[in-house]
């Protein structure tokens, strides 16, 4: 059972009981004779062999107010996506499946390079990217949802809840982000407990407060991963290439969306999915690397707002953070203790010390190449400099489909 409080910048709706799943899906089917919907399922192979794709592509199977699914396929081989359409083949829906890595989409990307739009490398960032760019071309949907492809605790609720507030004509929101509790025998969500949330709340006390800061200081899961949009805000969207996704569509939005349009709702009761490591010997990789992309995707959007970021404000910065986890890391192991839970205090503390070391690598790394732009263009550049980019886009992902 969750609370009513409403907190913050943005709209926030709570899951206050356990309703009907059909009563709601079937206000989701009458919504969609105006607003048709196109899910997007981030995939790449090894989460074939995980315990959580069979379960949602099962639950899939009963979803009956979906216009499209599209399915993006990252980090693939030719066998890898062939196995990638065999499987998805199950669904009622007959989804698309794009081959993001095959030489198809690979020749449109190197098109767009040609003309001055670099797409980055290859990751979900992309991926999404070239989803949007897809059903924007198909012109046959009015909301974009997203969720990732790892969710153990899966239930088709969870996606109707997420689409509810963008596809229902009488409430309209623009973008919806979703958020949900991580909790086992213990709290997970590391990198947003632990990092995310107190350097937000640093940077607070080290810049000065401004909306975009309370903002994102709003959202209760500020990496969750699923959310949904309405295609005019698809059209507007920049999306970073990098481990930075979640905070640099946060702040995309932000800048193209009125806030009385931005909502945030509760998705389930409790939320599983694979975990990443924190490895300590290598800032490149696992939640160092995230905590790097994320600071900064940060750094370089306050910095866009005229903030002046030196290395004195990132020592400031550091000391200031650690402060804070420290004190958040306080309230998490009594609200462990509370609730019956399992919490190791030191390694919580010794996770915010690594995570320190992420602010040092982006400050370095931001000062080092201050114009660097790692976001990929919005659509609406991209049709400028190409103007039949999504036919091509169309033509590109029929052929891999028959091939």
């Amino acid at each position: 059972m969750s609370d009513f409080f409403q907190h913050g910048e943005i709209a926030t709706f709570h899951r206050l009981k356990q309703r009907d799943l059909a009563e709601l899906e079937a206000e989701l089917a009458e919504a969609t004779r105006h607003r048709p919907i196109s899910l997007v399922l981030p995939y790449i192979p090894v989460e074939l062999k995980g315990p959580g794709l069979p379960k949602i592509v099962e639950e899939l199977r009963h979803v009956t107010y979906l216009k499209n699914i599209i399915v993006t396929v990252g980090r693939a081989n030719a066998e890898e996506f062939r196995e990638a359409k065999r499987f998805f083949s199950v669904l009622p829906q007959r989804p698309k499946v794009i081959w993001c890595t095959g030489p198809t989409i690979g020749n449109i990307y190197k098109l767009l390079a040609e003309k001055g739009i670099n797409v980055g490398d290859d990751g979900k960032g992309r991926s999404a990217w070239t989803a949007y760019g897809y059903i924007l071309g198909l012109e046959d949907s009015q909301v974009i949802a997203l969720h990732d492809c790892d969710i153990v605790t899966y239930s088709r609720d969870l996606l109707a809840r997420l689409c509810y507030p963008v596809a229902h004509p009488a409430i309209g929101f623009g973008f919806c982000k979703g958020y949900y509790s991580r909790v086992t025998d213990q709290m997970h969500g590391r990198v947003t407990r632990v990092f995310v949330t107190p350097l937000i709340r640093a940077l607070k006390e080290t810049l000065g407060s401004n909306q975009f800061l309370d903002y994102l200081d709003s959202f209760r899961y500020i990496l969750a991963g699923e959310f949904s949009m309405d295609v005019d805000v698809a059209h507007l969207i920049r999306i970073p290439g990098d481990w930075g996704l979640e905070v640099g569509v946060l702040a995309e939005i932000h800048r193209n969306c009125a806030l009385r349009r931005i909502c945030q709702i509760d998705l389930s009761d409790n939320y599983e999915h694979k975990h990443q490591p924190l490895t300590f010997e290598d800032p490149n990789k696992g939640l160092l690397k995230m905590g790097t992309d994320i600071t900064k995707s940060l750094f370089r959007t306050l910095a866009s707002m005229g903030y002046t970021l030196t290395n004195e404000v990132f020592v400031t910065l550091r000391a200031s953070y650690l402060r804070i986890a420290q004190d958040l890391i306080a309230r998490y192991e009594y609200d462990s203790e509370i609730n019956g839970l399992n919490y190791d205090r030191h390694k919580e503390g010794s996770a915010a010390e690594a995570f320190m070391r992420c602010i040092v690598s982006a400050g370095q790394q931001y000062l080092e190449t201050p114009f660097e732009l790692p976001q990929i263009s919005n659509w609406n550049r991209v049709i400028s400099a190409v103007p039949n980019i999504f036919e091509l886009l169309i033509d590109a992902v029929e052929r891999d489909s028959k091939g």
